[in-house]
Order: C-alpha cells, then structure tokens, then sequence
C-alpha cells in the first residue's frame, strides 16, 4: 500500500505532471480573465484589433462619401479677403466663421444633387455673429432640411457634485425637421481609441434616443444597408484615407469661385449623389481623436462609420455574450493543451504551441478582415503559447532528472563513454529501460573452485581478493564497451550490445577481446597472489550471441537494468562447460560463425547443455588470428595445476591458508 502511495506522489509531483497541471491552470485562467472582461483583457483584444487594421493598410473608401474639410488652409482664407477681387471670403475674416458661409455651403452642395449634407458641427450656442446671422443658417436649414444632417451630442454637465448626462442639441436655437439630427458621440474604449459607434443614454436618464451620425445621415440620403450584425466601424485607413483618395475637400473650395469652377468640381457635379461631411481636420479645432488605426479627425471617423454601414461591414463579436466567450477560450485552450501534451519532445511541444497560436491568431485576422467577425484572439494564442513554455520547461527539467536518473542506472553497469552516449541521445533515452528485443553477446564468467576456495581463506582476506578479481575483470569487459549486467556471488554476467549496439559483428568481437583482456588481466592477478602466498583464483568464460530481452526488471522497491532470454541461459551453462572441456573460454557456434574470420579456435564439437533439447557447437578461443600462443598455453597450464590444487583442497591434502593478522 505504502508503495502505491509513494509511487502516485513521485507521479504527482513529476515534473511532467507538473506541467500538465501548469496547461489546466492557464487554460482556466486565461477563461476566467475573459469572462470577468478584466479592463486589461479588453485593452490587449483592442491593441490586437488596430493591428490587424493596420497590417491589412489602407484600402479605397466608397466614391459616394466626400468629406469637405475645415482645415488649416480654409482656416487662412480670412487673410486674403478683398472686398473687390475676393468678397466671397468675408465670413472667413473672423476666428468664427459666420454661419452664412455654411448657408451659402448648404445651398450650393443640395443644388449639386448632393444626397445629404451633414454639419459635424454643435451649432447649441447663439452665433457670434448675432441673431441675423443665425437667421441666415435657419433659412437654409428649413430650405434644404430634407437633406441636412446636424450633430447632436450627449455631454455631461457638472453640477454641484453630481455629473449629469443633457443632449446638446441646435434644437436650442433652429427649428429643424425631425429625424435630421445625429449622434456624433462613440462608444468609450478601455483603450481611449474609438473602435465603435454611438451611445444610448442610461434607460432612467428621460433623455431622447438619436440614432448615430451615421445612420442619421444614410436615412436622410435614402440609402438602403443591411441591418449592421453589430457596433464596430471597419476602418479603411488611418488618417487622410478619404484625402489620399481625391476625397476629401477644403472647405472654402465651395465658396471660391475658381474651385467650384475647377476641372476638380466641375461647377459642383463632383458631389452630384453623393453624401458630404462637413467638419474640422485642423489639430486647432481640437477634433482630433485616437482611433483604432491612430489619431484622425472626427469627421474622418464618422466617413469610416458610414461606409462601414453602406458596406455591410459592421464589426461584430462571435460570442455577444461573456460567457460564451469564455466557454469557448477555455475549450479552445485546453484543447490545444490536450494536443500538446500528446507530444513526449518538449521541443516538438513549443513549436507545434507556437504554429497553434500564429494559427489561431492568424484565424482572427482573416475572419476580422474578410468578415467583420471578432474573436478572442490575443489571450487565447498568449495562452496556447504559454502552454508550450510551459510544458518545455517541465518537460526539459524532467528529461534532466530522468537523464540523471538513466545515468546513475547505467553508471554502474556501462562503461563511461557509452553512458555519455545514451543520456546525450536527443530522443529515446526513456526507451533504453523500458522492455524491448535485441541481438547481443552475452558473457559469463566464474572462478573455479570458488566453493571450496572460500571455505579455505578467512572471510576478510576472500572479500579482498574477490573484489580486486572482479574490479580487474569489470574493468577488462568496459574497456570493450561491455555492460555488467549483474553479480552472482564471484559470478559476472555481462552483455555486448545493449544498451548501445555496434553492430553484429562489432558487438561479438567486442565480447571476445574483453573475454581475452580478462584472460590477460588474470594472468598478471595471478602472478601478484603468488608473490604474495596467496592461492591464485582461475576462471572460465562463456559467450554466447542471439537474441535477448533488456530493460529495468524488478519490483516497485528495487529495479536493475538487466538482461533475460534463452540466450543467456545457453551463455551460462557453456560457461559450466569450460571445466569439463579443460579451458578458460569457450564460445557457442552462433558467435563463431560472426567472428570465425578474426580469430583462432579448438573445436571442441557439439555438446548438450543442461535443459536444453538439442546440441550446441562449443569452441575454445585461443586467442586472435596471428597471436602468440603463449599465454593460451600458460593459462592451460596453470588451469591444471588450479584444478588440482582444488581437488587436494577437497580431500584436506593441503594445509590451511594463514589467517588475518590482527594489527597490534
């Protein structure tokens, strides 16, 4: 029980778990920050909305939209009146213009054919010009009302400590036609840019409904649109799109003779069915405001807001409801968590999070573009994106720790440089403990005698002994790329191949070279017991070459890289065979046939090894072609002269070994 509890917790707090939990948490997050419409939500949603607007740039505004300016050069004109050459610019001399001069304008533009002539100008106040002037403006507004739009505009006032909501109207001061006035106010951002149409006062205000500037003006002209699907205005450009576009007019063009004359104009034709906004570009008048595609004049935003609606291009959200919107992030994020986390590379995790959010956001672009459709678009691709940081940090601090933990496994089994190798692999490192199939060289080695040899030697002086045997032994398999698989007793089983394979061939000449550099290093053992009146240990060797099983073996409490398989066992008991067969290593025929080229052999026939149905081919390695004999005949020698060591030792021929001296 306890074993099941420490293994869920190691799970829980995997780092890799940890980022599955990191993902949950943005996703949730980054659905409640929707759904609460946090101002800094809103904000990042807008700025992302005026980019798209500015990566698509600029594009023509429909030709029946003309905006006549009041700009810093019809602002000058005052400066060159002369009642003889130019008396037509009179109303200019003044800061204020006289209201005749919008007369005159109105008069002039509504016999051209215009379709409807709107003033984006507050005329709530008396003229400065006195009420004669006033009257002039009034006798063209109720001539030519049929095609006349006026602004109109809630402000608020303050009074004593209360901020109150009035409509500022020119109903103060003319008598106009109904349904001529429009609402030239928008809707306030978290941004401050403009990105929507008009207001509607609070339901308990008891003040009037206008309908917008824009739409006043298209009921006036009798354009027919679609019902807008929403608020937002689709910009067509920044600042000076309509001028860009030869459409946009100064001012006094229409009071100037050789303007209104001009090739431009063309006696007023140029406006001939088409709807004309009157109001201030110049930074003096103050009507400059931001936009979502920057600061621009607020009759230029009201020109965007028309053709907007003319267009059928009205800007709407997907999800009108919060949320809807914030259902849908979460399921769009977790979703695309869920994707990712089927990923194991955290590499390949971070890119596919980055080519899903340039794609979500680059959805968001077309359908804003092409379709005036609004999605959530800047929190959800932060948030997909997060989830990639997310899982490449987890999943890279992970693949440390499971390196590590790979490192130490094999450190103790695997020589140093192939362990370098395998936790430096950029893939699969996992898979080398898990179960899997392979071809390998299988070696075992034991010391003949051991039995009898230990009951002879005191406990302390056999352990020494011992380890100094198996430490010259490890080291004689590693310097071959070996892998120690384990100890039995003085027994060592190892394998050529697993967990790096070198090839075939690689890998059996690898086990026979280590089986001679242990036969190598044993001799030169021997020959430091003798000088020491110790009884020299002798070994025997087994290899065998087929195919095995490999991977972490064990329980929950104690696991060991190991290797299992038939081709093992065929190693172990050939290496039984070597005191029968009277040498130090033997090989089946399976590794001989590998290696048969590079190295020289007795052939020792076919035998039947214990448990297995059927003979196996043995062979004595003597060592590699062209070698000297010597040492092959040294160690036979000393191998008979072992075994008879033993045999007196059996039979108590011989006197005990020295004990450990104690020190004093």
């Amino acid at each position: 029980m306890k074993a099941k509890i420490s293994k869920k917790f190691k799970a829980l707090s995997s780092p890799k778990f940890i980022g599955y939990a990191l993902v949950a948490t943005i996703a949730a997050l980054s659905s409640i920050i929707v759904g609460l419409e946090l101002n800094e939500a809103q904000n990042l949603e807008r700025q992302t909305q005026s980019a798209f607007f500015n990566w698509r740039g600029k594009i023509d505004p429909p030709k029946d939209v003309v905006i006549l300016a009041i700009d810093d050069i019809s602002l000058r004109q005052g400066e060159f009146y002369d009642p003889k050459t130019r008396p037509f610019l009179e109303p200019f001399r003044t800061t204020t213009w006289k209201r005749v001069v919008y007369a005159q304008v109105l008069e002039k533009l509504v016999k051209a054919g215009a379709k409807a002539v709107a003033f984006d100008i507050l005329f709530v106040t008396p003229g400065d010009h006195g009420i004669a002037d006033d009257d002039k403006l009034q006798a063209a507004i109720a001539k030519y009302g049929d095609h006349t739009v006026l602004a109109a505009s809630y402000e608020f006032t303050q009074i004593g400590e209360a901020n109150i909501m009035q409509l500022a109207s020119p109903e103060s001061i003319f008598k106009i036609k109904p349904n001529t006035l429009g609402l030239i106010n928008f809707q306030p951002e978290v941004t401050d840019n403009i990105h929507r149409m008009g207001v509607k006062p609070p339901a308990d205000s008891g003040l009037p409904i206008i309908p917008t500037f824009a739409e006043a003006i298209l009921k006036v002209a009798k354009v027919n649109y679609t019902a807008p699907k929403g608020d937002g205005i689709y910009f067509f450009g920044g600042a000076d799109t309509w001028a860009n576009s030869q459409q946009q007019i100064p001012f006094y063009f229409v009071v100037d003779p050789e303007n209104w004359n001009s090739d431009q104009l063309q006696k007023g034709k140029f406006f001939k069915d088409k709807i004309v906004l009157i109001g201030a570009t110049a930074s003096s008048k103050q009507d400059i405001q931001n936009s979502a595609m920057g600061r621009m004049a607020g009759v230029e935003i009201h020109a965007n807001a028309i053709a907007t609606l003319m267009q059928g291009k009205s800007m709407a959200n997907l999800f009108t409801d919060s949320l809807q919107r914030s259902l849908f992030v979460l399921l769009l994020v977790g979703a695309s968590g869920v994707v990712l986390c089927l990923f194991k590379s955290p590499n390949v995790q971070i890119l596919v999070a980055f080519t899903v959010a340039i794609a979500w956001f680059s959805l968001g672009y077309i359908a804003f573009i092409y379709t005036s459709t609004i999605l959530p678009v800047a929190i959800p691709a932060i948030a997909i994106g997060l989830n990639g940081i997310a899982l490449l940090t987890t999943g890279s601090i992970a693949a440390q720790i499971d390196k590590l933990l790979l490192r130490r496994t094999l450190e103790r089994y695997v020589a140093a440089p192939i362990v370098e190798e395998i936790v430096n692999q950029p893939e699969g490192f996992r898979d080398l403990l898990e179960g899997r199939t392979i071809k390998a060289a299988v070696l075992f080695s034991d010391i003949r005698g051991f039995t009898t040899l230990s009951s002879r030697l005191p406990p302390k002086l056999l352990i020494q002994q011992l380890n100094t045997y198996l430490g010259s032994m490890v080291d004689a398999i590693l310097e071959y790329q070996g892998t120690i698989d384990k100890f039995i007793g003085d027994a060592i089983m190892a394998e050529f191949g697993s967990p790096v394979s070198r090839g075939e061939k690689a890998d059996a000449m690898n086990a026979v070279n280590a089986a001679l550099n242990m036969r190598t290093a044993l001799t030169e053992l021997r020959k430091v017991w003798q000088s020491d009146n110790k009884i020299p240990f002798s070994n025997g060797i087994g290899i065998n070459y087929g195919e095995v099983t490999v991977g972490n073996i064990g329980s929950a409490r104690r696991l060991e890289y190991a290797v299992i398989g038939d081709a093992v066992n065929v190693a172990s008991r050939v290496e039984g065979m070597t005191k029968d067969l009277g040498t130090d290593i033997v090989i089946t025929g399976a590794l001989y046939e590998i290696v048969k080229d590079e190295i020289e052999v007795v052939d020792f026939g076919e035998h039947t090894l214990k448990g297995r149905v059927g003979n196996v081919q043995l062979y004595g390695v003597i060592g590699l072609k062209g070698c000297d004999r010597q040492v092959y005949e040294q160690v036979q020698q000393e191998l008979q002269r072992h075994t008879a060591v033993i045999d007196m030792l059996k039979k108590g021929q011989l006197p005990p070994a020295p004990s450990v001296k104690k020190a004093s």
